[in-house]
């Protein structure tokens, strides 16, 4: 039943991930009459767009590669259970150290949105689907050690 629960629980880690960094996460309203609801993917592509390349690079890896890549070595942990001393095994607890990392990252943009004044900010429905998805990958490894092999 526990192994069940944990692949349920990828799963839908995955899917809210997948969701939390297309669909817009912050509407920005300028001067009541423009108004820009940016995905995660649109900022990094933006970024990228004028130029900020070191940024664009620094917010893809730790807001979308990262999660990414917690999530696969997730799943196959859960498909090596009998090896206890596995590589994966060891690097779960320096990556759970990081998963919250990349929603502050978020945060810390909408913040900076609010406080510039040139700007109204607002969370969208892809900031809680993505903040989801790191508390559920953040609670994953919990759950797994509870899990026998």
């Amino acid at each position: 039943m526990t192994k069940l629960l944990i692949v349920l629980l990828l799963a839908l880690a995955a899917i809210f991930l997948l969701l939390g960094i297309t669909l817009p996460i912050i509407r920005f309203d300028r001067l009541y009459v423009f108004s820009e609801t940016p995905s995660l993917l649109q900022l990094v592509a933006g970024l990228w767009d004028e130029g900020d390349l070191a940024l664009a690079l620094l917010i893809g890896a730790f807001s979308i590669g990262f999660p990414v890549v917690k999530l696969t070595a997730l799943g196959l942990e859960i498909l090596q259970r009998q090896d206890r001393s596995s590589f994966l095994r060891r690097m779960m607890p320096h990556l759970s150290k990081w998963s919250m990392m990349d929603v502050m990252l978020v945060a810390i943009v909408i913040f900076a949105a609010k406080s510039s004044g040139m700007a109204q900010a607002v969370t969208q429905a892809g900031l809680w689907f993505y903040a989801g998805s790191a508390l559920i990958a953040a609670f994953l490894p919990a759950l797994m050690s509870r899990l026998k092999p």
